[in-house]
């Protein structure tokens, strides 16, 4: 049984590097910093998400899923990161994503035949597939992207529009 979606998850997962980079090129460090407020994300903790999800949410999950029949897998705290007002450097959070992507990705371009029924127990919701697992993948990608562009729009060209501000209503 094929997986739903597989090419399309893996042409997100390919590009969302790519596409972050070249999002984010011109943007100043400031406003990759930029909180919309105090309990929002800036798009260098988005950054930073993604790369420790890369690992803890999606590519550890996929070893365990393909290498035992039905591991437990781990729930793992995603805001721990920020309560500790560490402040992300960017560049460095988007190269730890892209190293971490490529592993991810030879490790899914590698999975067999028939992968995509395997099973895992999520500690928090239960038995899931790998078939789910990376439709969520792509899901989450997507999300953050929309995200980070939401931030980056909201930063840096809304307060620049003058009256056509008037015409939208943000919520980055």
């Amino acid at each position: 049984m094929p997986i739903p979606n597989a090419g399309r998850c893996l042409h997100v997962l390919r590009e969302t590097p790519a596409t972050l980079r070249n999002l984010l090129a011109l943007a100043a460090p400031e406003q990759l910093q930029w909180r919309p407020s105090a309990d929002r994300w800036s798009i260098a903790m988005i950054l930073a998400h993604l790369a420790q999800a890369e690992v803890k949410g999606f590519q550890n999950r996929f070893q365990a899923m393909l290498a035992a029949d039905q591991p437990l897998l781990p729930a793992y705290d995603q805001t721990e990161l920020f309560r500790s007002g560490t402040v992300f450097a960017p560049d460095v959070e988007l190269a730890r994503f892209e190293d971490a992507r490529a592993v991810t990705l030879r490790l899914l371009d590698a999975m067999p035949d028939g992968a995509g029924e395997r099973t895992g127990r999520h500690e928090e919701l239960g038995i899931l597939t790998i078939a789910q697992l990376l439709n969520e993948f792509a899901f989450h990608d997507l999300g953050h992207i929309r995200q980070a562009i939401e931030i980056y729009r909201s930063c840096v060209f809304f307060p620049e529009m003058g009256v056509y501000r008037s015409y939208y209503r943000i919520n980055p």
